[in-house]
């Protein structure tokens, strides 16, 4: 049976091929380079209890995570219902820094970039903790993030779309995509309101060139990252994920390659391909990893006497 979703009592749908209600766009000074963005804050000028930092993956833009297909998908707006501000970038080589960065950038080089782009950010336009959230390539770059940052810079990550072993070849990524990569990217049609597919044509975007030599290097890469996070993560695998091995003894040894993370939590999520966040698997999706914030924002404070 096709899963449905049911929009929320008094809340508007989304207008095709815009933002929804409450989500603004702001520009980034990334040292000198403009990164655009997607910013959505708590109502009635509520301090957020923090900043979820989402990352897109590769192909994609910032507006991945306010999806227009349904009320229901957008990270956006349930983070803002949440209490949290949520800053969704447009990744270096996308939005506003593509003219300034038409090959995009390596991985590395993506990390200091967004460095300087959340420094702007936490200056101008959002306040409280950091936390990252990464799709797919926005995944290993949250993952780079934190590896080359002090353990205070950020509550926690959660990630999906994005493991360390290789289901399928790195070499079809920047093809056509009759080449198979629909189906890697989206899995069945069904899993994804009616109209995505409509609406998804103003959020995809080229995949520039220097993304695609680092994401065909992300095993060596990763290797040497993992072991250097320090804070708590969290990795979801979709059911019709098919880029990333998913068997027990890949995720076991994902978590493995974590040594120095206080928490690392794996879950699987049933209903749900690659593009999760435009799925009806969205929303459960969205609010496991709003919890895990939660429960990053409650250990990362001391308990009161």
């Amino acid at each position: 049976m096709m899963p449905t979703t049911t929009a929320h009592p008094h809340q508007e749908p989304p207008a095709p091929g815009g933002l929804s209600p409450g989500v603004r766009r702001i520009t980034l000074d990334a040292a000198g380079t403009p990164l655009s963005a997607l910013l959505s804050e708590p109502a009635g000028g509520r301090p957020p209890r923090a900043t979820v930092v989402a990352l897109h993956g590769g192909g994609m833009s910032a507006g991945y995570f306010d999806g227009q297909a349904h009320p229901d998908v957008s990270l956006l707006t349930l983070g803002a219902r949440l209490g949290c501000a949520v800053l969704a970038l447009d990744r270096p080589g996308y939005g506003a820094s593509a003219p300034h960065l038409p090959a995009g950038q390596h991985l590395l080089a993506q990390v200091a970039t967004v460095r300087s782009a959340l420094a702007d950010a936490q200056a101008r336009h959002v306040s409280g903790p950091l936390f990252l959230l990464g799709h797919s390539f926005g995944g290993k770059l949250a993952l780079a993030l934190a590896a080359h940052a002090p353990p205070d810079s950020f509550l926690g990550l959660d990630v999906s779309g994005c493991g360390h072993r290789p289901a399928s070849s790195v070499a079809l990524l920047g093809r056509e995509p009759r080449t198979g990569l629909r189906r890697l990217n989206w899995g069945p049609l069904w899993l994804y309101p009616d109209g995505t597919f409509r609406e998804v044509a103003a959020v995809v975007a080229p995949m520039p060139g220097k993304e695609i030599e680092s994401a065909r290097e992300w095993g060596g890469l990763s290797a040497r990252l993992l072991p250097r996070v320090r804070v708590p993560v969290r990795f979801t695998f979709a059911e019709h994920e098919a880029w990333w091995c998913q068997g027990d003894a890949d995720l076991t040894d994902l978590a493995a390659q974590l040594s120095a993370a206080p928490r690392v939590l794996v879950d699987r999520l049933p209903g749900a391909g690659h593009n999760i966040s435009l799925g009806h698997a969205a929303r459960p999706y969205h609010l496991r990893a709003l919890a895990f914030l939660d429960e990053c924002l409650r250990t990362a404070r001391p308990a009161a006497p």
